[in-house]
């Protein structure tokens, strides 16, 4: 049976493991399947950042200030990514976006707070 290039699928010669004809090849597979990889990676980076950055805005003083969905999701705020979770000993849930954080007060409205630094 004739093994073929993973890359470019012409037909590879010599050790009966070589998946490759060349190094080029190779190469070219690997960064194919690494892209794919980060292209998601970036993606949920960007949301994250961009959450963060409407946070930081419509908080700039990092005090605790009250807030509605419809602000958040006019700002382009995208609820389902965040970076970390933090529940307080009465059971209230905090979401955060590195260090800038919101609480979901059930009536349409958010508590957006600031970790204090260490």
């Amino acid at each position: 049976m004739e093994r073929l290039c993973l890359d470019c699928g012409t037909p590879v010669k010599g050790r009966s493991d070589k998946k490759y004809c060349d190094d080029l090849c190779r190469n070219n597979y690997n960064n194919h399947l690494k892209a794919e990889d980060s292209l998601m990676v970036k993606k949920v980076n960007c949301i994250l950042k961009r959450n963060r950055t409407i946070l930081a805005k419509l908080n700039p003083e990092g005090k605790t200030r009250k807030i509605s969905r419809k602000k958040l999701t006019a700002e382009g705020f995208n609820f389902d990514y965040f970076t970390s979770v933090y529940q307080t000993q009465t059971g209230k849930i905090y979401s955060f976006c590195y260090e800038y954080g919101f609480l979901d007060l059930a009536d349409g409205e958010f508590l957006l707070v600031k970790q204090k630094e260490k």
